[in-house]
């Protein structure tokens, strides 16, 4: 369980982070010893990296790091100001709409530990995401008593800001919670993927970071592949199975 690197100049070097694996030490796992923040410095013959953005543990894809402190002021503050363009990919439950734009405001989550001191009552802040159905499926496969067979689609997810959790929870709240996430995902779904497909992870990939380069201010659009294991499950399922078809 290693990232492996996606570009790298003077300035930036970005890396493809595997599910499970978390970006840099956290109360949340204190007997975690592996970081994506370390393994890219050894990656990269030790030289310090500087976190820009974050992504979930068991979210993979797009890791960005900066390679001094004056570029990681730039680039936090593209994100903060959303001038970094987003993409994801996400198998969920049953038949998304075509396409949509989920505008519902998220109360913060907190943690018990990380987040023992952090304000409880702010109210819900402004969360946004488009999105756009690629792939749909339906499988023989009784997994609720309800239904005789199962569906799925593959979504392409555009965040437009960054709260956490913000793709998992909103499509939670379209009823169409993403496989494999364990916090609000469906377990019998869960369940059936790893039983049926061997699938162990959460179903969502940080697909492409597209952004100014903080230096030499020309386009840059870094993507992450899906790789054999996600192209494998999509083709038992029916869709292309080639990286170019993504």
């Amino acid at each position: 369980m290693r990232p492996t690197l996606l570009y790298q100049d003077e300035w930036l070097v970005a890396v493809n982070k595997p599910s499970g694996l978390l970006v840099h030490r956290s109360w949340l796992d204190k007997g975690e010893t592996r970081f994506a923040m370390q393994m890219t410095r050894d990656l990269i013959g030790g030289r310090h990296v500087y976190p820009v953005h974050r992504l979930d543990r068991p979210t993979s894809g797009v890791l960005l790091f900066a390679l001094s402190p004056e570029v990681a002021r730039s680039l936090t503050e593209a994100f903060s100001g959303r001038r970094v363009h987003k993409e994801y990919l996400a198998l969920v439950r049953g038949w998304a709409p075509e396409q949509g734009l989920i505008d519902y405001p998220l109360k913060e989550q907190l943690d018990k530990i990380a987040d023992a001191l952090a304000t409880r009552d702010k109210p819900a802040q402004e969360a946004v995401t488009s999105f756009r159905r690629l792939h749909q499926v339906e499988l023989p496969h009784a997994v609720s008593k309800q239904h005789a067979t199962s569906r799925y689609s593959l979504v392409r997810l555009f965040p437009h800001t960054g709260r956490k959790h913000q793709l998992r929870r909103h499509m939670e709240h379209l009823f169409h919670p993403m496989v494999g996430d364990t916090t609000h995902g469906d377990g019998r779904h869960n369940r059936f993927f790893r039983e049926h497909f061997g699938c162990q992870r959460l179903l969502l990939v940080a697909r492409t970071l597209s952004f100014e380069h903080p230096v030499l201010k020309v386009p840059m659009r870094i993507q992450a592949p899906l790789g054999a294991e996600l192209l494998t499950l999509f083709g038992k399922l029916g869709w292309p199975a080639s990286e170019s078809d993504y």
